[in-house]
């Protein structure tokens, strides 16, 4: 997905969570972590409840070396997914969380 398009979606109005996730996720891929944070802190506002966005918010705080709220976010991520039955993201955060201890 090109980011510049859906940073055009964005900017007409088209504001969502999925739309902010993965916005975020493609920051975070090139390296812009500021702009990663930004986008997955709407996303997480929008919709509290999606899993994806957590993990991916966690992995931005680790990047921009703020560990201690990547572990917050992978502690509210985790029970986020299991009250979902969201069984493999949560493994995947306690992993990640693992790794920060």
């Amino acid at each position: 997905m090109d980011r510049k398009v859906l940073e055009d979606m964005l900017s007409r109005g088209q504001d969502n969570a999925i739309l902010r996730y993965t916005l975020g996720t493609l920051c975070l891929k090139e390296g812009m972590v500021e702009s990663a944070l930004e986008h997955l802190e709407q996303a997480l506002r929008q919709n509290g409840n999606h899993s994806a966005s957590w993990k991916a918010y966690g992995k931005a705080l680790v990047a921009a070396k703020r560990d201690d709220a990547a572990r917050q976010a992978y502690e509210q991520g985790i029970a986020v997914a299991e009250s979902l039955g969201d069984i493999q993201a949560a493994k995947e955060m306690k992993i990640f969380l693992r790794r920060l201890t």
